[in-house]
Parts: structure tokens; sequence; C-alpha cells
């Protein structure tokens, strides 16, 4: 047949111009996919060898690569299925995919690149990205007689014809563009150059890929081969490869998922925590690749952003044709592999705990902060990560699980007691805890300011409610020893609460108090003091919540108070106290004086009169 020009379909005419003009941010794609086109005509032909008995030589399926300096030409070869005519017209003449029109609107919108995959045509098409023509010649296997050869200089049109004594297989050539770093178009003749973007996209392709008498890529793809097959020193330099962490990891997670969908991963648990994980713009997420061919190196959408430390590679086999990082967020398949590398991830810790306490306990001194974040993050994933979660207690110097201190709760206790603050030092001193250390009631000290916003979504744990010592009323059972205050002390608490009316909502004995004087407690809806602060440093300003005070009948400070104010409740010093009384309550949990000076000279005046 003689040669014949046509035209690319006017959506491969718009896709033509795109990459011409080069929407890609990296042109280096180009070649991962073209060795993944050869790959995927390599396996075409080894299946159509076994399922449908094609007579055809599989012993040496190969993809080679051979560049000419001086020609600046880049030939890539495969010795797969090959095309007859009509699919060359098909695949790369049209576009026969559903959503092309969106596809295009994607690529016209993008900032960086969208990391396409998969069909023929369209990530044949990014080779005009580096050259000026490009020439393919083929032959479908099974065949007899001629090939196909297929030009053209991606201005609309294409040249096709016969190819006489063309082997079995494609070979595509390019004739590449002047380098241009600027234009972040490098030398694509440069063996080095090869080399580098073989090792980064195509590694794992399960074919040699030759240059010359070399092999480029490694064909080992450690999350495809069996557990028992590979040793720990492969999988800890795996890791330092893809992590740049050159101490070995904690933990090593394998998974294979066979029936409808297909995906292998391979993920590990750091054994120390990276100095950004706590960084907005740190880089996070697992690699993807897609039958072994290398899309994306941190791909969040496989990964919550509470699990950010877990390293990885996830290589599916049957992603969407067009892979970017809009069409993952919405990916079915996407979501359902994130649930269950969640789930993966999340029973391996709790295996931890009871197979190697040690190891438990460096991944939750590591990396329990962020993972708590995930109570906020995934209220349906609350009982699982509530199981891995340990924490501080008033019980020694050891964290406790959850489930532990529900098994020590004593008679009667309903509700587990907790308590937030800055530091343990703080959260031990503090007011609200005498009661409960007086009684032996064990309390979880938070001092992580995440703990502050969890410990409000998370209502129970275990059937038993979770509740802040220093919220709403106590109900502890009433000590026998310590004496009923005698006097009324109403007077005085409504004498108080006027005083204070700008700084308080109320003021009351307090059932929590042994040695203190005086304490402040959150009403059982309000947000904590240290929350509101987070509010305002996120600019979300609100009305100041006020609190109640709670003061000690059996404290002298207050009893005397009482006694001053029956003697004369007009006395020009039961103000100041007032004042100094509720200063002292909110200096004891570490809140901060409106007016530090104020206060100061109050104190001074009032020492002065004791000299």
């Amino acid at each position: 047949m003689t040669m014949e020009t046509l035209e690319f379909q006017a959506e491969a005419r718009q896709l033509l111009q795109l990459m011409v003009h080069s929407i890609y941010s990296n042109k280096d794609i180009f070649l991962r996919e073209l060795i993944s086109n050869a790959s995927d005509a390599l396996d075409k032909l080894r299946l159509a060898k076994l399922q449908d008995g094609l007579e055809a030589d599989t012993s040496d399926l190969h993809i080679e690569i051979e560049s000419d300096a001086e020609a600046r030409t880049l030939t890539v070869r495969d010795n797969g299925i090959g095309m007859t005519r009509e699919e060359v017209v098909e695949l790369i003449g049209t576009i026969a995919k559903s959503g092309t029109a969106e596809l295009l609107g994607k690529l016209k919108e993008a900032k960086e690149s969208p990391e396409l995959i998969g069909q023929f045509g369209v990530g044949f098409y990014s080779t005009f990205m580096v050259a000026d023509k490009v020439t393919l010649v083929t032959r479908k296997a099974g065949t007899e007689g001629h090939g196909t050869r297929w030009e053209s200089e991606g201005a609309g049109t294409y040249t096709i014809e016969d190819a006489e004594d063309a082997p079995v297989g494609t070979t595509v050539t390019l004739y590449l563009r002047p380098k241009d770093e600027d234009d972040a178009l490098f030398d694509y003749a440069d063996e080095w150059k090869i080399k580098e973007i073989v090792k980064r996209y195509s590694d794992f392709i399960s074919f040699p890929i030759r240059a010359g008498d070399e092999v480029l890529n490694s064909q080992k793809a450690l999350w495809a081969r069996p557990r028992s097959e590979v040793t720990e020193e492969e999988y800890h330099q795996f890791y330092r490869h893809i992590s740049h962490d050159w101490s070995d990891p904690l933990e090593i997670i394998t998974m294979k998922a066979e029936g409808t969908f297909e995906y292998e991963a391979l993920l590990f648990i750091p054994s120390r925590a990276p100095h950004d994980l706590f960084q907005r713009d740190a880089r996070r997420g697992l690699q993807l690749y897609v039958k072994r061919v290398f899309i994306m190196d941190d791909s969040k959408e496989l990964i919550p952003d509470y699990l950010r430390f877990v390293k990885g590679v996830v290589d599916a086999a049957d992603l969407s044709l067009n892979i970017s990082r809009e069409i993952l967020q919405q990916d079915r398949h996407i979501q359902m592999i994130r649930r269950r590398l969640v789930k993966k991830v999340l029973s391996t810790i709790k295996e931890l705990m009871g197979s190697d306490p040690e190891k438990y306990a460096t991944f939750w001194r590591e990396f329990g902060r962020a993972v708590k974040e995930g109570l906020l993050a995934e209220p349906d994933n609350h009982k699982p990560i509530l199981e891995i979660a340990s924490f501080a207690t008033t019980e020694g110097t050891e964290p406790t699980t959850l489930a532990a201190y529900v098994e020590r709760m004593k008679d009667g206790q309903e509700e587990i007691y907790y308590l937030t603050g800055e530091s343990r030092s703080q959260v031990e001193n503090s007011p609200h805890m005498e009661a409960f250390q007086a009684q032996g009631y064990e309390v979880l000290i938070l001092t992580d300011p995440v703990d502050e916003i969890w410990t409000d979504a998370v209502p129970e744990f275990d059937g038993k409610k979770l509740r802040s010592i220093a919220r709403g009323s106590v109900d502890l059972p009433k000590d026998e020893e310590k004496p009923e205050p005698e006097g009324d002390f109403g007077p005085l608490l409504s004498f108080l609460g006027t005083k204070l009316e700008e700084q308080v909502k109320e003021v009351r004995l307090s059932h929590r108090l042994t040695t203190s004087a005086a304490c402040l407690v959150s009403d059982s809806d309000d947000i904590t003091p240290a929350l509101e602060k987070m509010y305002r440093a996120m600019g979300q300003d609100g009305p100041r919540v006020k609190r109640i005070l709670e003061l000690n009948p059996s404290h002298p400070l207050v009893s005397g108070l009482r006694a001053a104010h029956e003697r004369g409740a007009e006395d020009s010093a039961l103000p100041d106290t007032a004042e100094l009384l509720y200063g002292t309550a909110l200096l004891a949990e570490g809140g901060d004086l409106e007016d530090p000076a104020r206060f100061a000279k109050l104190l001074a005046d009032r020492l002065a009169q004791t000299v």
C-alpha cells in the first residue's frame, strides 16, 4: 500500500498542541511513557501465547534504548505484540477513549505535570515535547509480510505506509529538539540522562531495559516478591532509597490484594520522626506505581495525613488510564486502597503492643502526637486509633493504654478522668488534681496540643465516657475524714460573684480542692482556655468564655474571708482580696493575668500590711 497522509482526530490535535507547548513541567516522563507502552506490548505478547496459543518467541522479551548524539536521535525498541496498520491509526491518530474533553480541560488548567500513563496514544503524544519528528515502525506478532511505518512532526497530520522486513514489535525513533535547560529540555541523547530517567521511573519494570550490552533497570520490585525471598538488608536498602533516612525502619509491612482489583504494597514505619513531621510544607505520601511504572513520588491520596510518617510503595494493576492528582482524589479504587492501608498500619501497630513492647514504645514516642490527629480526621477510626494510643498517667511514670486504665478503675467509677496542660508538672500540681489524688483516682495527663481538641471529639472508650476533671462539677464519693465547713458561705459567694462578674460567670464552693484556696473550672459545654487561646492564635476571635471560680471552704484564706465579710461587707480591702483570690487561681493553672502589674501591686501592698 502506498503512503497516505492523514489528519489527527480533532481531540488528538488539541492534545498534540498542548504537548508541543510544554504543558508538562517535567519533560523526562516522555521516556517513561515509551517504556510503559513497550512493557505493555511485551506483557500482551506473553499473554497471547499463554491464553491464545499464539506462536511467538518469548524467550528474550526486552526493551532496547539506543541514542545517537551526532544525529540527535533516540530510539526505543521492543519485541512485543506489535500493531497492525489499523491499530496504529486507531491508537495514535484517534483518541477513542471516553472523557477526552474532560481530560483536555484538566491538562489546560494544570499547573504541574498531571502524570499520564497507560493509553498508547495519550502517552505517545508526550514525545512531541522533546522531538521535532517521530517515526514508528511496527509489525503485529502472528502476521505475515510487511509491517507499518508511521511518521509525524506533530503539526496535525501524519503519514503511514508499509514497512518491508519490519521485525515483530515496535520501534519508536525521536528526532530530538536542541537542548534548552531554561525550558527544562535536557539532552535526551545523553547516556547519563537516559540512565537517570530509567532508574527513577522504570527501574522495576519486569523486563530488561538494555542500552548496548548494559541492563539499565534492576527489575527487582521487592513488593512483588514473597517476603520469605527478601532479606532484611534488601528491605532496609530499599527503605533508605525511598526515604533518605539512613537508620533502619522500625517495622516492615507487606500487602497483596487479589481479585477484582489487584495491588501490592510495601510500607515502612520509620524508627524516628523526621524533623519536618509537623511542618505544613513537608513532603509526604507514598510512591505510586502502576504495573511497575513509577507515577508519583508523594501521593497523599493513598495515606491520611495523620499517618504521614509511613513510607513505601503501592503498585496497582488497574487504575484509571489517565492518572492525575485530581482524578486520584475521586478514584474509588484509590479510596479502597487507602482504607485498607490504614487498617493494616493500625493493626500492625496494635500487634507490636503485644509482640514487641519496646518497639511499640519507640513508635508512640516518635509518632503518637501525629497519630492522635486521626481522632479528629477520621471518626470511623476512633476505636482502632484509641486502641493503639498510650497516655501519661498519675499512676507511675510509664504511659498507659486506655484498656489498661479501664481495668484499673475503682469500683463505681464510670468515667475515664483526664486533665490537659502544657507539661506533666503543671498538670500534676494543678488544684483540680487534689481531690482525685487524695482519694486515689487515676487521671490521664494529656500535654500535647492536639489533646485539647480530640478529647472533645471522642465521647467514650469501651463504654466509658472521657471526662475532664477541670470541667463541670465533680461527683466523687464524700471524704468522710474531711470536716464539714462551718458557717454560711452564701453571702460571701454572692459578694464575690458581684465583684468578679467581669471575670467569672459564677462563684461556688468546691468539692475537688483539698489544699488550694481556689480554682477555676470550665462549664461542661464550654471550651477550655487553652483551646480558646489556640483559636485566637489562628485568627478565630470569638466572645471570651467566662469560667466558674470554686472556693475551698476548709482553706484558712477562704474561711477568714468569710469571717471578714461577716464583720463588714463594706471593708475596702475585700474587693482587692477577691481580685487576688481570682488571680492566684488563674496563675495556679498556668493562665495569663490580664494586668500583671496591677496584680503585683495588690500583692505587694497586702504583704506590706503583714510585716
